[in-house]
């Protein structure tokens, strides 16, 4: 797909990778809307790029539906859609506290897998209605985030393991279904990404965790991520597959 003059949203765009996605898209000629939970954070970057900043909470289907429509009026349904909102929280299932609250595993499967579907869906639905381009016959392109933790979550991961691991699960069911229409589907599973919801991790911690990863030595940087995702948006061939982003990481149980 070509993405100069392309409609784009990307969720979670307010830090991390989405902030790298939607600056790199935008260097790149699209037309981007970040939707985050906190506005402050998407206007910053919004206001870097000259794009458009939308408060919305991806697990509100009529909180997403209402962006979508901001994000229309501006500059027609999205093409692109980048799913990076999500959390983690890390809890064992049962700790000196006593055992998890279910609450707590409901909140990251909520966010991580429920909002990433809901924004597909109506991004989807979107997209269906764009004529499609005459030499790719391609309507759109929606690539959703998951995590190595998919894979190998460690201790105290069940609930984001969970989360992303669904996330994994949807990609090649959603691709088969979204073929109809023109629009392709991929997920991109980042290993340890230097984000601000790493840099909460102890110094220590840190150090620790860059030493199971191979090479480069060192945590990918959330601009790799946007590459990757400009690469997935430009090859037509993508799709229904699940990309690993991580130096061949192979997390241990802790």
């Amino acid at each position: 797909m070509r993405i100069n003059n392309c409609p784009a949203v990307i969720s979670g765009g307010g830090s991390g990778m989405g902030a790298a996605t939607a600056k790199l898209l935008s260097q790149l000629g699209a037309k981007v809307t970040i939707l985050d939970i906190d506005l402050n954070a998407a206007q910053k970057i919004a206001s870097e790029i000259q794009g458009n900043a939308i408060a919305c909470d991806i697990t509100n289907s009529e909180s997403v539906e209402i962006a979508l429509e901001q994000a229309r009026k501006l500059h027609g349904p999205a093409k692109i859609c980048v799913n990076c909102a999500g959390i983690v929280r890390a809890r064992r299932i049962i700790n000196q506290q006593g055992v998890m609250p279910l609450q707590d595993f409901r909140e990251v499967i909520e966010v991580n897998l429920i909002g990433t579907f809901n924004l597909m869906r109506l991004a989807a639905a979107d997209m269906e209605k764009i004529p499609q381009q005459d030499d790719t016959e391609e309507r759109g392109i929606i690539i959703n985030t998951a995590s190595v933790a998919a894979y190998e979550g460690q201790i105290g991961q069940t609930a984001y393991s969970a989360s992303k691991g669904g996330i994994v699960s949807l990609t090649l069911p959603a691709a088969r279904e979204l073929a109809a229409f023109g629009i392709r589907v991929m997920t991109i599973a980042p290993g340890l990404v230097d984000t601000p919801m790493l840099q909460k991790i102890p110094a220590e911690a840190r150090a620790a965790l860059i030493q199971n990863i191979p090479f480069p030595h060192r945590l990918a940087k959330p601009e790799e991520y946007a590459h990757l995702a400009v690469h997935i948006i430009e090859n037509p061939m993508l799709n229904g597959e699940v990309i690993r982003l991580d130096g061949a990481l192979r997390m241990q149980a802790r």
